[in-house]
């Protein structure tokens, strides 16, 4: 069932009529940039994978769940990959810039204590962590994690979230109100499943943009040195840590 849209230009039926061919590899891209890019952790990760398998549920992506799912887990890996390879290739140069707005020294010091808790593990749970799943394969690209050891946690990681979410979001289409209020709705889902990831994004930002102002004013550089990069970077030995530690 599809509902009037309270915004014209988002109406649900031009979005499915629209979209609904190529929604599946639109997904797929943001989940890639999410878990790929640096500047991916502002997209609404969780809550697309499970609108994604409620609206596989009722027909409007066009595939086998299980298609879905595998796509979904696939874009998850590639991305972590390309995270890992980043970071291994520039090296702690990545962390120069203590703000930029989106990139900021207070995410990298999370991630890393992520991986002080868990290691190499935190390549599989940070999947489930927004802003902590971005920064994760930089870091571990950066403190050279064993590449084989890596990709294996990666593609875990991959499949247990991109999957598991995804079908999670199949198994809500079963309770019919749902799966009609998610279809007749979507415009308004996907206007509130934005808003509350961009709104704390730009909260960010704009504090972040301002921390780095007031530091130029007073003539702090907006640039960590070599050191300084250094100390953010983890080391191989920060991977070894066991869950029962």
């Amino acid at each position: 069932m599809v509902g009037t849209a309270l915004i014209p230009w988002l109406d649900p039926q031009n979005l499915i009529n629209g979209f609904g061919a190529f929604a599946l590899l639109g997904v797929a891209l943001i989940v890639f940039s999410e878990t790929g890019l640096l500047v991916g952790f502002f997209l609404p990760g969780d809550t697309l994978l499970l609108i994604t398998g409620v609206l596989t549920f009722a027909g409007v992506i066009e595939f086998d769940i299980w298609w879905v799912c595998l796509a979904i887990s696939l874009a998850a890996f590639l991305g972590g990959e390309v995270g890992y390879l980043i970071g291994h290739k520039l090296g702690p140069k990545v962390f120069e810039r203590k703000e930029t707005g989106l990139f900021s020294v207070e995410n990298v010091r999370r991630t890393n204590a992520f991986f002080a808790r868990f290691g190499g593990a935190a390549v599989i749970l940070a999947r489930f962590v927004p802003i902590v799943r971005t920064f994760a394969p930089v870091a571990a690209g950066v403190g050279h994690m064993d590449y084989r050891k890596y990709s294996l946690y990666n593609a875990i990681g991959a499949l247990t979230w991109g999957s598991g979410l995804t079908f999670g979001g199949y198994l809500l289409g079963y309770i019919p109100w749902l799966s009609d209020f998610i279809v007749e709705y979507i415009d308004l889902i996907l206007l509130a499943a934005v808003t509350l990831t961009v709104l704390p994004t730009a909260f960010h930002y704009f504090r972040s943009s301002h921390k780095a102002k007031k530091a130029r004013e007073a003539g702090q550089p907006d640039t960590l040195d070599d050191d300084e990069a250094e100390a953010l970077a983890l080391h191989p030995k920060d991977f070894d840590q066991n869950l029962d530690d």
